[in-house]
């Protein structure tokens, strides 16, 4: 494979076909007139198609090609995209190209390039669709709730119990650690595999751009098409209200590593899956209107069942390098935040016990937990909340005897906190919810459980 031409050189990106047979999605990508890049995405069980739905299928699958493509893109950065399934509309296109420019910000940032002004998907006069199918059913919904091993899923799935509505647990690759979560929900569960091509990883050794992708706009792609197939209704994520705010901001661009898992991308693929796929095919983050802070006191009142299975340590989901021994290691920045974030809602024993030790009673991890409250550092690129809800979860931890002399308590309370307005630093405000969001009526009762928590 050493004969490979490096993608960096390469013209053009090409989404070469996709197609479907017997549960395995085939996705072909290629760069100039190189080798073939195919993914796989393999839906187990999956039942045969009915006529009314193979269009539709269709229609979530070239998607599904186009949105999956920034995971070989990024390989060469080439300065034209090629589309081979045929013509894009222009809010296909838009769609794709804030993906492609917002969605791999943090890679462009990390790999000192610029994105902007030269992703431009190709674009013609579509005809408009005489109408599409409604996936709606009279009932309870059917709804996919998407399993990470965090707590956050886990509150979705409990506040859609409260309120009867037939989920199942879906998660996409294989790891063993999700997959005992998602057992523990006493929901069906449906396990998603996901190939890379193998070429990609060639590309990675003879030195191709790499770096963080927006795999949450994959896996709303993938999810869309088993919706599909499996007679769902509704994908229902777990992405909260602090998802939507940048980690940094550089150059004139906000870089926001949790760009896809935001309110912008879930309000256009939204609107793109009602307008190109199915009229009521519903795809909405249920924590939407939540706080990090509303979510995790959330989980420590309904979560009980989960607290010795769940991690939201992402050392736990490489593809390659060591994962901890244990489900935390204790050292990355989502341990840290959920620790923070944990600790105002949950007695202390019961929270040491989870994570098999104190995180804020050591001194050597003071730089982490700056970074979380911005202090001398930019928040991390994860999957964590904002500064300022960190911030007011040290201040009302500051306040409590169990924890004000643990060592990043008592350093926060007499060195950092002084330093800051007072007013913004109180905790009742994040528990709170905002207007902003998109769940469907259909599912008011669920974010009252949540609220009600």
């Amino acid at each position: 494979m050493n004969a490979l031409a490096d993608p960096r050189d390469a013209r053009a990106f090409r989404c070469v076909r996709c197609g479907y047979a017997d549960g395995v999605a085939e996705l072909a990508y290629a760069f100039d007139d190189g080798p073939e890049l195919i993914e796989r995405i393999r839906f187990p069980d999956a039942p045969g198609l009915a006529e009314d739905r193979k269009v539709v299928f269709e229609s979530a699958l070239r998607m599904l090609h186009l949105i999956a493509g920034v995971s070989y893109y990024k390989a060469g950065v080439p300065p034209r995209i090629e589309v081979g399934t045929g013509p894009l509309d222009a809010s296909t296109a838009e769609l794709l190209d804030a993906l492609y420019v917002d969605g791999l910000a943090e890679f462009a940032y990390r790999n000192g390039l610029d994105l902007r002004g030269k992703i431009a998907f190709p674009r013609a006069a579509v005809p408009a669709d005489p109408g599409l199918p409604s996936m709606g059913r009279e009932g309870r919904p059917r709804v996919l709730v998407p399993i990470g091993g965090g707590k956050d899923s886990l509150v979705v799935v409990e506040a859609l119990k409260a309120i009867g509505s037939e989920s199942t647990a879906v998660w996409v690759g294989a790891s063993p650690l999700i997959a005992g979560v998602a057992a523990r929900t006493r929901r069906p569960t449906l396990n998603i595999g996901r190939e890379l091509s193998p070429v990609l990883f060639e590309y990675n050794r003879i030195g191709a751009w790499n770096g963080h992708i927006p795999v949450t706009a994959i896996n709303s792609a993938i999810l869309a098409c088993a919706a599909i197939l499996y007679g769902f209704d509704a994908i229902a994520f777990a992405n909260e209200r602090s998802a939507s705010a940048a980690t940094l901001e550089y150059d004139g661009q906000h870089v926001n590593h949790q760009w896809s898992k935001g309110w912008a991308f879930e309000q256009v693929y939204a609107a793109w899956l009602r307008t190109h796929v199915a009229a009521g095919l519903d795809y909405f983050s249920l924590l939407r209107p939540f706080s990090e802070l509303a979510v995790t006191r959330a989980f420590a009142k309904t979560g009980a069942a989960y607290f010795d299975v769940f991690s939201s340590c992402n050392r736990n989901f490489r593809i390659t390098g060591p994962k901890p021994a244990d489900r935390w290691c204790g050292h990355c920045p989502k341990c840290h935040f959920v620790f923070l974030a944990l600790a105002p809602f949950m007695p202390k024993p019961r929270l040491l016990q989870i994570f098999g030790g104190n995180l804020l009673d050591d001194d050597t991890r003071a730089a982490g937990f700056d970074a979380l409250i911005e202090y001398r550092d930019h928040k991390p690129f994860e999957c964590v909340g904002e500064a300022s809800e960190a911030r007011a979860a040290f201040t009302a931890l500051a306040a409590r005897p169990e924890w004000r002399e643990d060592a990043l308590v008592a350093r926060f309370r007499e060195e950092i906190a002084p330093q800051l307005d007072a007013a913004p630093l109180a905790l009742e405000p994040w528990l709170e919810p905002a207007g902003e969001h998109g769940v469907p009526e259909r599912f008011a009762g669920a974010l009252d459980a949540i609220r009600r928590a």
